[in-house]
């Protein structure tokens, strides 16, 4: 599923990319876990940094550890031309090891969502296509 949320035309790479990770059945510290696996290979790529998506303020009356806060990381992208595509591709293969158990992750950036979850691998390659055309290399200058 791709959601184009932003008044123009995607943002330049260079910038940060929002991932929600899920798996069905998974609690909080299942969450937890696949969330530092999944940080721990994206290190490894041409990224500036990857870190835990800050929660938010908890609505009153909610419990103190909120699994939805659980499973987010906060991906700064470098400005290389690959370094979007890169992401998405380790995300995609990560989804992939889940042992039959369906996996989902949602990513944000510059307005625009992609969810990744059920797709055929060609409809994966599709729309990952689409969200990196939307947000070109910003090469500063």
């Amino acid at each position: 599923m791709f959601e184009d949320r932003s008044s123009k035309g995607g943002a330049a790479v260079g910038g940060e990319l929002r991932l929600r990770v899920s798996e069905d059945g998974a609690d909080a510290e299942r969450l937890d876990a696949l969330t530092g696996y999944l940080r721990q290979e994206l290190l490894q790529l041409d990224v500036e940094d990857v870190s835990p998506l800050p929660a938010g303020e908890a609505p009153p009356g909610s419990r103190a550890f909120d699994p939805v806060a659980v499973g987010g990381l906060l991906v700064t992208l470098s400005r290389s031309a690959e370094g979007l595509r890169a992401v998405l591709l380790a995300v995609r293969k990560w989804m992939g090891r889940g042992d039959g158990t369906r996996r989902t992750v949602r990513l944000e950036m510059g307005g625009d969502v992609l969810e990744l979850s059920e797709a055929t691998a060609t409809d994966q390659e599709r729309l990952v296509d689409v969200f990196v055309r939307r947000h070109p290399v910003d090469t500063g200058g």
